[in-house]
Parts: C-alpha cells; sequence; structure tokens
C-alpha cells in the first residue's frame, strides 16, 4: 500500500519547485506594477483624455489570459508542454517590452493585452500533473497555491521600493528578462516526459456541461469573479488615496512601509481560520466569515479616505479575508467538483478569476473621475458587489470533506463488470468513476474513513496507484 501522502521524491521536487517558480515569475511580473500602476499610469499621454484607459490597462490582462488559457492547455496536449509554455513565456516577454517602452496609455494598454496573452498556467498545471505521481499531485498543487499567494504578497511590499530605483517601466524590462530566464529553466532543469492527459489537471470538453450546470461550482465561480473584480477596482484608486496632494498620506516609495506590516499580519490571522476551516470541517462558516470580513473592509475604505491608521485596519481586514477565500475557494471547487471533472472544474474557476481582474479594471476606469477625487464611489461599488457574494454564499450547500484518489485501470479490473458498485459498498468511497480513455478510476474518498488497502483487494490486486 502506498501512502497518499508520501513526499516528493529528488527528481519530482526538482519539477516541481522549478515549475512553480515559473509560476510565481510571471504573477510576479503582473503584480509587482499593481500599487504602482495607476500613478504611473497618469504621466503618460493621454491619460487625462481618457481615463477609463487606466482601469482598463490595469486589468486589461485578466481579459486575454482568460481568453487564451484553455487553447493553450489544449495545444499543449497536441505540441508537447515545454513548447506551449516557452511560447507563453516568449509572449509575456514580448508584451512587458512593450509596456517598458510605452509613451502612451494606448500603449500601456496593448502591452498588458499581450501579457496576458502569454497564458500558460493551464500548460504549467499539466506539466506537473505529467511529472508527479498522482498520490503527490495535492502536495505539488500546495506547493505551486503556496508560491502563487508569496508572489502576490511580495509584489505588493516590493513594487514601490523597486519603482523608486529602476521605475516602473524598469519593473516592466526586469518581468521580460525573467521571463525570458524561465525559458531556460524549462529547458535545463526540468526533465522531458511524455504527454499524458489528466483529468484532475485539464480540460475535457465532455465534462464542460455538467460543471457549468453545477449550482454549487457556480456559487464560487461567481465568487472568485467577485474577489479579483474587486481587488482590481481597489488598487485603481487606492495608490491615488495614499498620494492625493490635498490629503497626502504617503509617498510613492514609503507605501511598502503600509504594505509589509498589513500582509505579515493578515497572513498569520488568517492561519487560524484556515485551520478551524479544515479541521474542523467548518468550511462554509469560515467562507461566509472571510466575504463579511471584507465587505466591511471596503466600507471602511469608502469611510476612511483621509487617515493612515483606518486605510491600514481596512487593508489588514482585506487582505486577511482575501488570504482565507484564495486558499478555500480552490479546496471547494475539488470537494464539489465529480470524479474525474477537477481539471474542467479548475479551469472554468481560473477563467472566470481573470475576467474578474479585467471587470475590475474596467469598473474602477468607468467610475474615476481624475478632477472629482472620487475614490469613495469605487469603494462603494466593489461594496456592492461584496454583499451580493455573502448573500449567494449564504445558499451554498456544505461541502463534502472528500479526496480524489486515482488508479490505474489494468485489462483485468476492466473486465469486472461490477466493479464500480464493489468500490461504492466500501466505507468511505462516495463516488466512482471509471475512464477506459484515460486508464484510471477515480474515486472520491472520505480521507478518515477511507482504506487504501480495501480498495485494493476489491481491484483483485489488478489495480494500483500509478507510479
Amino acid at each position: 500500500m502506498k501512502n497518499p501522502e508520501a513526499a516528493l521524491n529528488q527528481k519530482e521536487r526538482r519539477a516541481v519547485f522549478s515549475l512553480a517558480g515559473i509560476f510565481g515569475l510571471r504573477l510576479l511580473g503582473l503584480f509587482l506594477v499593481l500599487p504602482v500602476f495607476s500613478v504611473y499610469a497618469h504621466g503618460l499621454r493621454g491619460a487625462m483624455d481618457h481615463p477609463v484607459l487606466i482601469g482598463i490597462a490595469l486589468g486589461a490582462y485578466g481579459l486575454t489570459q482568460a481568453f487564451f488559457q484553455i487553447p493553450f492547455g489544449k495545444l499543449s496536449d497536441q505540441w508537447g508542454r515545454k513548447p506551449v509554455i516557452a511560447i507563453g513565456l516568449l509572449i509575456f516577454a514580448i508584451g512587458s517590452a512593450i509596456a517598458a517602452t510605452a509613451t502612451s496609455i494606448e500603449w500601456l494598454l496593448i502591452g498588458r493585452i499581450v501579457q496576458g496573452a502569454g497564458a500558460v498556467a493551464a500548460a504549467i498545471i499539466a506539466l506537473t500533473a505529467d511529472l508527479v505521481r498522482e498520490e503527490r499531485w495535492t502536495k505539488a498543487m500546495a506547493i505551486i497555491g503556496i508560491t502563487i499567494g508569496i508572489s502576490f504578497s511580495i509584489s505588493l511590499i516590493l513594487s514601490a521600493p523597486l519603482a523608486g530605483w529602476i521605475g516602473v517601466s524598469g519593473i516592466f524590462w526586469l518581468t521580460s528578462v525573467l521571463s525570458l530566464a524561465a525559458i531556460g529553466v524549462l529547458y535545463l532543469v526540468i526533465p522531458a516526459v511524455p504527454t499524458r492527459f489528466h483529468r484532475d489537471a485539464e480540460m475535457s470538453p465532455a465534462m464542460l456541461g455538467d460543471v457549468l450546470r453545477d449550482p454549487s461550482l457556480l456559487r464560487l465561480d461567481f465568487g472568485i469573479f467577485s474577489l479579483h473584480t474587486g481587488l482590481t477596482a481597489i488598487f485603481v484608486v487606492l495608490p491615488l488615496v495614499l498620494i492625493d496632494p490635498r490629503h497626502p498620506l504617503l509617498s510613492l516609495n514609503d507605501q511598502w512601509m503600509l504594505y509589509l506590516p498589513v500582509m505579515l499580519l493578515s497572513f498569520v490571522a488568517m492561519l487560524p481560520m484556515i485551520i478551524v476551516g479544515e479541521a474542523k470541517r467548518k468550511l462554509k462558516e469560515v467562507f461566509i466569515i472571510a466575504i463579511a470580513i471584507l465587505l466591511v473592509s471596503v466600507i471602511l475604505m469608502a469611510l476612511s479616505a483621509h487617515n493612515i491608521w483606518l486605510i491600514a485596519v481596512a487593508l489588514f481586514l482585506f487582505f486577511m479575508g482575501f488570504n482565507v477565500l484564495e486558499a478555500s475557494l480552490p479546496s471547494l471547487v475539488a470537494k464539489f467538483c465529480h470524479p474525474g471533472a477537477k481539471g474542467t472544474a479548475t479551469g472554468v474557476y481560473t477563467t472566470s478569476e481573470f475576467l474578474g481582474a479585467f471587470c475590475g479594471g474596467l469598473l474602477g476606469g468607468l467610475l474615476y473621475i481624475p478632477g472629482a477625487r472620487n475614490y469613495s464611489d469605487i469603494f462603494w461599488a466593489v461594496a456592492i458587489i461584496y454583499a451580493i457574494w455573502l448573500v449567494v454564499a449564504l445558499t451554498m450547500q456544505r461541502p463534502r470533506y472528500l479526496a480524489t484518489r486515482v488508479f490505474t485501470l489494468t485489462e483485468a479490473a476492466e473486465r469486472q463488470s461490477n466493479l464500480t458498485t464493489r468500490l461504492l459498498a466500501l466505507p468511505g468511497i462516495a463516488e466512482v468513476a471509471v475512464f477506459k480513455d484515460e486508464g484510471a478510476v477515480y474515486c472520491k474518498v472520505d480521507s478518515k474513513v477511507y482504506d487504501e488497502q480495501a480498495v485494493m483487494g476489491v481491484l483483485a490486486g489488478t489495480a494500483s496507484h500509478r507510479a
């Protein structure tokens, strides 16, 4: 019997940490400009004539990212993972270079659009699945998830100091160079392996209809859309609030002094909520509380535009709720989706996230009036979105605390006509799906009850975890 929670071996660790680094560096390039973007864009030609383009440019990467991520994933099945990832990284580098050389808001918008077109997330996740045994898949994805969170936090802290040192155009050049360096890591560090299809990692067109009709999954898709709509809209105006010449609170170069303690304290504060949600099986309660915290935070932002201490408290609450939701939403997707549908459900979920980033920039750009300095209007608009989300979340069913286990379907196992029935009769087995095209058996199990030896017994020694 193999332990599903066993550690990654040396080859898997090298591959996973390298791919997580590529994933993280790309997101770092997108997020580094977040706290300084609006201030920088104001100085570009045409920005004051068309202020809506400032917000659109901030979130534009989300539109092309949402549009291209699924096609890039499917192309990686046909052309191979590494070529598609390399092409995506090259496109991202070109977009960063366009943004770095932009002298007008229109060219900055084009650069951000091209950046998003290098949508390699799905291909990186599929390559991770190629390189890691299924029983280590959860651990590998946790490492990538942690890397994403770290990249976001680092970007907020380093953004202003980097902008003061090399300028915002320098940040774009830096991300371009790092993206090209990542191509070297891709080919020199990460081993070559045969491409396989993985339902838990990739989009399955046959399952798309079921995923799009699932009310529980649609609630979660709306949730991640709302979360990132609010995040992007807030950062259209928050940097401007802090440097407003009428009520200056923090210079651009000093804003790290606000973000550093806020991010550290919010990370510490969110850990007990995550632990309670998973260990005590109170995920729905924690989820709703986190949305309520977000709602309170943006209302506080709307009411405290000229008080640095109230803004600090509001940001602490915002990022505490944000971090909890960023961590719990993917977990909820995995719990609600049917066996073998995780890759498809995650693809729809991620597309919703990127569309939210675009719509947040659009919303902020449409509402913000430079001369009027109507910052609170954007915060109130985000508060309305989060209030709607809270109402939607209250109707959410309690999640089933189930994990996915994947077994190889051998010819001998396939000949068992009652295989599914026998597996479902075992304690802790909630759902079973057999996919002959993939040669796999997907089981949704309660880890506290599930006995892998019993499953292996039912399979009569003819199926085992893929190695």
